[in-house]
């Protein structure tokens, strides 16, 4: 796979602030749907679907806890995005500036 396209489901996810606002409340631990939608304002349906982007991405784990469902941070892939990110903006040797074919790629 395209190691751009790699972390794509994440950069999208992270793309709306109401992801970005429930992402940072789960930096605080894991919280249940209720309690989101305490903080954030928006209909259960909304919410699912910001929780299905950020789930979906590898951002969030969810935990079914009796009718409801808790949430949480994967520091996992948070590390292994950060990781990618800090590689992207940070010149290296294996750099894409670096390889005269990949400059040529990067003109077209």
């Amino acid at each position: 796979m395209n190691q751009y396209q790699t972390y794509l489901p994440v950069i999208k996810a992270l793309g709306d602030p109401t992801r970005l606002k429930i992402l940072d409340m789960l930096s605080c631990g894991s919280l249940c749907a209720c309690e989101i939608l305490e903080n954030v304002h928006i209909t259960q349906s909304t919410l699912s679907y910001h929780m299905k982007m950020l789930t979906e991405s590898g951002l969030v784990e969810a935990v079914k806890d009796g009718s409801w469902m808790r949430y949480s941070v994967n520091t996992s892939m948070t590390d292994k995005f950060i990781e990618y990110i800090n590689g992207i903006v940070t010149e290296s040797e294996d750099c894409i500036c670096h390889i005269p074919t990949k400059r040529k790629e990067l003109r077209k």
